[in-house]
């Protein structure tokens, strides 16, 4: 029995033979290989277009910005699992990997979609600054947090964020998108009474929009990205591993709050 929606068997990414492998109607080896830097082909991939100079400029920017942050918890449980098993660099990849949701690191696409119901707002007549207003009161009246502002470290500002607006800026990038945006900034900090730093996930939806970019792409920006992070901190860990000191600090620091049987006589 088939299951979900019901579509022709194809495909338009690619498709191999002996002799060529054929991307989005393209050779692999003549016409992409030494051709395309990886995020050009990236896009190429994923939507069968060349990106512009600026779609790549800040592609690239993202991805940059997005790589490192620490040892976040994805990448220590990328470097535990590597400790584990260092033979499955692919499984500990996976393991940070899988860290990466919708409260650390993986909120750009939330954040497309607050943009996009702040500038519905607007199409509707409201101004961006009444547009925004309700939609941060929205938020709060249902007691969920607004994707895109907050960092527990970064304040007053996140400075990735800041540097990605000023090059929107000055590269004459930023419109609605970047607009809706720093409208919702101000319109957060008088709901919630309190100012809440922009983050970068927010900068790069927004930039996103004003060049765009499908969502889909920007959604999977973190993952990417994080991606290198990832094995970039796996590579120092087989040369100085960390994992299980990692794995003995949290037994330390947590309280261990079960009883043991007593003791038979």
């Amino acid at each position: 029995m088939r299951i979900g929606k019901q579509a022709s068997a194809s495909t338009a990414i690619s498709a191999a033979r002996a002799d060529a492998i054929s991307i989005r109607g393209k050779d692999l080896a003549t016409e992409l290989m030494g051709k395309k830097s990886f995020v050009e082909f990236f896009f190429f991939l994923a939507t069968g277009r060349d990106p512009t100079e600026n779609q790549t400029f800040f592609l690239e920017m993202s991805l940059v910005g997005l790589a490192e942050h620490g040892l976040t918890p994805s990448v220590q449980a990328a470097r535990m699992t590597f400790a584990a098993d260092p033979a499955a660099l692919q499984g500990a990849v996976a393991a940070g990997v899988l860290g990466c949701g919708t409260v650390i690191l993986g909120a750009a696409g939330l954040c497309r979609s607050v943009i996009e119901e702040t500038l519905n707002q607007i199409e509707a007549g409201k101004t961006y600054s009444e547009a925004a207003l309700r939609v941060a009161v929205a938020y709060r009246e249902s007691r969920r947090p607004i994707p895109g502002y907050g960092h527990p470290l970064h304040k007053p500002v996140d400075p990735r964020a800041e540097r990605m607006l000023a090059l929107a800026d000055s590269r004459g990038v930023a419109a609605r998108g970047v607009a809706g945006a720093r409208a919702l900034a101000r319109a957060v900090g008088e709901v919630w009474g309190k100012p809440l730093p922009m983050n970068i996930s927010m900068s790069i939806a927004a930039t996103m929009y004003d060049l765009d970019v499908p969502n889909s792409l920007v959604s999977g920006i973190p993952i990417l990205a994080r991606t290198a992070g990832l094995i970039a901190h796996l590579g120092e860990e087989a040369r100085s591993p960390i994992g299980f000191y990692l794995s003995a600090k949290a037994e330390e620091a947590v309280e261990h709050t079960a009883t043991f049987p007593e003791a038979p006589p």
